[in-house]
């Protein structure tokens, strides 16, 4: 195994530059950061009920200590402020604990309880933040939680926080944009497996941490580890206007759908003059395209939207607060920051639209956008999490897909079969190393990734070609001000040097697949099947569910799994096999790896007709990968 490699001359140099170009004499976010302390979490390490830590927020010490050569100054200026954990006071009533994950959880006072907001990624890390907020603040009961939209890091922690047995019982609405459960769990079901691979090179999933490792995601520092929990919506909260009364506090909401996420909704605390943003502004340039992979974002809908609450509620606020980093303080504070969040998004759309209207390509157009000074200047419109380059390439496949419009482009070779002609035409792997060699040396790191990929996939036993690469990985990443770029590039190497991984996190949990739809199962499972050999293959299944009162027919034909509700009509075929059963024990046998047969023995399946129809069609099921390559073949 080869050994890691030090930052470069030109590495050193480059992050030397960023001090002297950059205003770190501007402590503004430093003390916005600290404004409102109460008390850390001590020591600052959450477990789970068999000990394992969930999260260690004593793990980013090192982060207070000077920039090393290894690290952007200015991702270093940006982590150093995500790592202060704690309770912290946003404006009288009004409290968020920091630090604890890669979100933030808002807890707000009301006359009996208190109101959660986004309960972060995990039920123990919730649980710890809600104590440490009850330590200083007194036992109260939860009666009210709050999603803000449909990712996993705002709703994975509810039941550290309540009980579906307190919702239940009417002790608590649950309230969410409407649309959240169907995008909360389909995200993590039809590409969850490969979005999961990806997420753990963006977050740095096996790096140490270190200045050679991982400093952190951007947005936060990482996810927890602990057990992801969902209780579902009681509250939908469908237009922009509503207003609802929680415990006293009296909330207005502004739905902003496809804009950070497909569902997700601001509000605003008018007896607080507060405004929550969700995760529409923050202190970064957001993704509008992850690199864990997921739906293009709409930067032209979320600049409007972010201008609708500037206009509905910023210009009547004291403090505006988000799920992720710290709060912004003063109302003319408030609505330059957002305002400059705006015109940042807008920005991108606007002139990558028009440049695509010249003729110019993705790549082309984020390697010559310029930002305008006056957002430039900004610390949160930099590209810690998102970056220009990856969201202009973003919006050009919003509008104009994959394909550049060159012909030559149209249908290249796949990777393996286009490295080994490269390497061919090149003169060989020797020849290419050779070369790349020097190119590393003068410092042309992009250059070297991209040539020796092709020897790497040509020939993926080449040893000399994976250390040259990876060398070259850990150089782009200790350039790198975007976090989720040094670590997928730290991970790249690692991956290189040690080999391959796997997920080591799941994108699923027990309560998570409860809250699947009997058309989202069925979609999933669709998915896994082989279309080649099912070709000639078909049957027919009814799924009679006694809890929900419906039957839904599934039907193989042509490589295709179609279901739909079954109709009243007696001109439709026979089922070959009528199943009935709840959509609890669906979920469990297709799903979660329960087992059909013992489902069957214990009567929680009962069926008529010819049940080996349907173990044929099981037969033609394969399973998602959690470990395959990414930077070998």
């Amino acid at each position: 195994m080869s050994a890691q490699t030090e930052p470069s001359e030109i590495i050193v140099k480059q992050n030397q530059r960023v001090l002297t170009e950059m205003p770190f004499g501007d402590t503004t976010d430093q003390e916005d950061c600290d404004r409102g302390f109460i008390a850390a979490l001590e020591p600052g390490v959450v477990k789970t009920a068999d000990g394992k830590v969930a999260f260690d927020a004593d793990s980013w010490g090192f982060l207070q200590g000077s920039c090393p050569s290894s690290v952007h100054p200015s991702l270093w200026r940006q982590s150093g402020l995500n790592v202060r954990q704690g309770l912290y006071e946003v404006t009288a009533g009004i409290y968020q604990i920091r630090g604890l994950d890669l979100s933030q959880m808002t807890i707000v006072e009301g006359k009996t309880g208190v109101i959660v907001i986004d309960p972060l990624v995990s039920a123990e890390t919730a649980a710890a933040g809600l104590k440490l907020y009850r330590d200083h603040r007194g036992d109260k009961p939860v009666t009210g939680l709050i999603y803000t939209h449909s990712h996993v890091d705002h709703f994975g922690g509810a039941l550290g926080v309540t009980t579906n047995e307190d919702v239940d019982a009417g002790k608590l609405p649950v309230i969410a944009p409407a649309g959240f459960l169907e995008h909360a769990v389909a995200e993590n079901v039809y590409a969850g497996t490969a979005m999961s691979r990806r997420a753990a090179y963006m977050y740095g999933a096996v790096l140490p941490r270190g200045p050679k490792g991982t400093v952190g995601s951007g947005l936060g520092q990482t996810n927890s580890l602990g057990t992801i929990t969902l209780i579902a919506p009681t509250l939908d909260i469908t237009h922009t206007g509503q207003e609802e009364t929680v415990d006293g506090v009296r909330i207005i909401f502004q739905i902003t759908p496809g804009t950070e996420a497909p569902s997700e909704m601001n509000f605003y605390f008018p007896d607080h003059r507060a405004l929550c943003m969700a995760e529409n502004t923050t202190h970064t340039l957001h993704n509008l395209l992850t690199l864990r992979g997921a739906l293009v974002r709409d930067p032209h809908v979320w600049s409007q939207y972010i201008t609708e609450s500037i206009n509905l509620f910023a210009r009547e606020s004291d403090v505006v607060f988000a799920s992720h980093h710290w709060p912004t303080w003063g109302t003319e504070r408030a609505v330059e920051f957002m305002s400059l969040q705006r015109d940042l998004y807008a920005y991108l759309h606007d002139q990558t639209l028009r440049r695509i209207n010249q003729g110019y390509v993705g790549s082309e157009i984020a390697e010559s956008i310029e930002m305008p000074p006056n957002i430039a200047a900004a610390w949160h419109t930099h590209g810690y999490y998102g970056s220009v380059s990856h969201n202009v390439k973003a919006i050009y496949q919003r509008y104009m897909g994959w394909f550049d419009g060159n012909p030559a482009h149209l249908w290249e070779h796949p990777p393996v079969e286009n490295a080994t002609r490269h390497v061919e035409f090149m003169g060989g792997a020797a020849e290419i190393l050779k070369k790349a060699q020097v190119a590393y040396d003068a410092g042309d790191y992009r250059w070297v990734a991209q040539v020796v990929n092709y020897v790497v996939f040509a020939d993926p036993t080449n040893e000399a070609a994976k250390a040259l690469q990876a060398s070259t990985f850990e150089q782009l990443g200790y350039g790198a001000e975007n976090a989720p770029w040094r670590n997928f590039f730290l991970m790249g190497a690692y991956e290189l040097r040690n080999g391959n991984v796997g997920t080591p996190t799941s994108a699923t949990s027990p309560t998570m697949l409860a809250a699947l739809t009997v058309e989202q199962v069925f979609d999933a499972i669709s998915l896994r099947l082989d279309g080649p050999k099912a070709w000639h293959e078909t049957a027919i299944s009814d799924w009679h569910f006694t809890d929900e009162k419906r039957v839904r027919r599934l039907e193989l034909r042509n490589g295709v799994l179609v279901h739909y509700e079954r109709p009243d009509s007696k001109n439709i075929p026979d089922a070959d096999v009528t199943f009935h059963l709840t959509r609890a024990t669906l979920i469990g046998v297709l799903l979660a790896g329960q087992d059909l047969q013992a489902a069957m023995k214990s009567g929680a399946i009962t069926f008529e007709g010819d049940v080996q129809s349907f173990a044929k069609l099981v037969a033609l099921f394969d399973e998602p990968d959690p470990a395959f390559n990414i930077v070998t073949p």
